[in-house]
């Protein structure tokens, strides 16, 4: 798993990624907030080849806001371009609750674990 971390201030955003059949697993944990923006999206930044496919697990995410759902919408609308897709997976009820209420779980799927993400 390769982590990204912003050297120049303390952790609070950790993101680590990892492939599974194809598919680019990206483990965030912490706080999404417009300080780390740029974090992740490098995080979720592409460049394997092929249709980007990306489920991220926000298991371990405690806060987002609207910089974070913005990069999201970004990074669903320029992998949807290439052919890809982007999954959310294991959102907790708070940061949940925030993509429903901007509707971005109508964009992008949400589901409930990261196996399901992989499998639908």
């Amino acid at each position: 798993m390769t982590h990204i971390e912003n050297a120049d201030r303390p952790a609070r955003l950790s993101a680590g990624h990892r492939m599974v059949e194809g598919v680019r697993v990206v483990t965030l944990r912490g706080e999404i907030d417009h300080d780390v923006k740029d974090q992740l999206s490098e995080a979720l930044r592409c460049e394997d080849g092929g249709p980007p496919r990306i489920v991220a697990d926000l298991g371990g995410v405690t806060f987002m806001d609207s910089s974070g759902i913005n990069v999201f919408v970004s990074t669903h609308q320029e992998v949807s371009g290439a052919g890809g897709w982007v999954r959310i997976a294991g959102a907790q009820e708070a940061v949940l609750r925030v993509l429903q209420l901007v509707g971005v779980d109508a964009v992008i799927p949400c589901h409930p674990t990261i196996e399901q993400a992989l499998t639908t």
